[in-house]
């Protein structure tokens, strides 16, 4: 069986694509073995038409709006294998073997949890990475933001416009600048440098912070930024990766530096949010639909 575009991954930045080149007649079959990353969000938030809506059904509607196109087939199904190169790639699902002019990797990342009491089962009720995604909701309660790395550690800044309840919890592993100490002072937003012992919960939300002394600071959610890495089927790829583990692409034609596998969403970039996966993902749809209406016509099926 042959494809125009194998399209792995079917969160928002996948379904979008698929919707784009379904538009554009070509064969697609997008791929989707899950667990989707925001699987723990309760609403999908910020994406227009879409706020509020859990991640569950915004998958069921975008599948349900990509019925129509009978060229795109959508599969429950996990990409074990990518071989070959642009023009004849051999795409392996289980016992199965597609081909694939193109492909177009939708994969996420996964979220590091870090070592810390408490902190997994907060994630996505009272622990959280973007406040454009869930700020709303718990604006003006007590926050809290884990700085992990010495490169977001302005990010607590942002935060204050939902809360000016704030406190940065370094653990002493992080130096925070003179400059910028003096800033969150004039903020009003409240450092704390002693290791973190546990996360406390009440009814599955965060309660307090308690940290190694015993000493314990209410907060009510947190903000934290955990590693991140690439799934195992992007690593098997050899792909090019920027300093921080994402992806390269070049900006015009999305194009990874494996000819003819393309990339979008999340794992290509920091900045994550649905909409922002979606928009990339159709850029990355529409260069290939264009790269594929250029090839001479010896070359297609």
């Amino acid at each position: 069986m042959s494809h125009d575009v194998v399209i792995v991954g079917g969160g928002p930045g996948g379904l979008s694509a698929a919707l784009t080149l379904g538009r554009g007649r070509r064969r697609v079959l997008l791929c989707d073995a899950g667990p989707p990353r925001n699987a723990r969000a309760i609403e999908v938030h910020n994406f227009v038409t879409r706020d509020g809506t859990p991640p569950s059904e915004f998958r069921r509607i975008a599948r349900q709006q990509l019925e129509p196109y009978r060229n795109v087939e959508v599969r429950d199904a996990r990409v074990d294998e990518i071989r070959g190169e642009r023009g004849a790639f051999e795409v392996r699902l289980g016992e199965e073997r597609l081909r694939a002019r193109r492909l177009l990797l939708c994969t996420g990342m996964i979220d590091e949890m870090p070592d810390l009491d408490g902190f997994r089962e907060l994630w996505g009720k009272s622990i959280f990475q973007c406040p454009y995604c869930h700020g709303w909701e718990v604006q003006d309660q007590r926050f809290g933001y884990l700085a992990t790395n010495a490169e977001m550690l302005s990010f607590p800044l942002l935060l204050r416009a939902w809360s000016a309840d704030l406190v940065v919890f370094t653990g002493g592993k992080i130096a925070v600048p003179h400059e910028l100490a003096a800033r969150f002072a004039g903020a009003g937003v409240r450092l704390e440098d002693r290791p973190i012992a546990r996360l406390v919960a009440k009814d599955d939300h965060l309660e307090r912070v308690e940290l190694a002394g015993g000493d314990t600071i209410p907060r009510d959610v947190l903000f934290a930024h955990p590693h991140q890495r690439q799934v195992d089927l992007v690593r098997s790829l050899g792909l090019a990766l920027d300093d921080a583990g994402y992806v390269r692409v070049d900006e015009l034609n999305r194009e990874t530096s494996l000819p003819g596998v393309h990339a979008g969403g999340d794992l290509v970039t920091p900045v994550q949010a649905a909409v922002l996966a979606a928009a990339s993902a159709v850029h990355a749809a529409a260069a290939i639909n264009r790269a594929l209406a250029m090839e001479p016509a010896s070359s297609r099926d």
